[in-house]
């Protein structure tokens, strides 16, 4: 069975790992949310979050997204390739439900996997 856990090694911790991502990465956008994306030297995907105060004012609706871009990641890093992701938010990601917001995250999963396998 495949192991589906979102632990410590799985994340991206230092502003280094973030400022390497920052650098020349591919994109993967909507209107609600962007994905920065850059190959790493690890044997499995990481995700960081960029979720700021400027895009969604309350914090709990920052943390509602974060929870739910950590979820839909955690079930969906066997498929990604070895890459560093950072979700960063755009005005409007608090206005989608959680339906929406899951659904707009795996289409933009597909899309970062098409654009590494292609």
């Amino acid at each position: 069975m495949a192991e589906h856990s979102f632990g410590r090694e799985l994340r991206l911790l230092t502003p280094m790992h973030f400022k390497h991502v920052f650098s020349d990465p591919l994109r993967v956008g909507t209107p609600q949310l962007l994905l920065l994306a850059k190959p790493n030297q690890e044997q499995h995907p990481r995700l960081g979050l960029a979720i700021s105060k400027k895009s969604i004012k309350l914090a709990v609706g920052r943390n509602r997204v974060k929870r739910l871009v950590r979820e839909s990641f955690r079930l969906h890093q066997q498929q990604l390739p070895n890459v560093d992701i950072v979700a960063i938010s755009k005005p409007g990601a608090a206005q989608l439900s959680n339906a929406e917001l899951a659904k707009l995250l795996e289409k933009s999963w597909q899309r970062l996997l098409r654009r590494y396998a292609g």
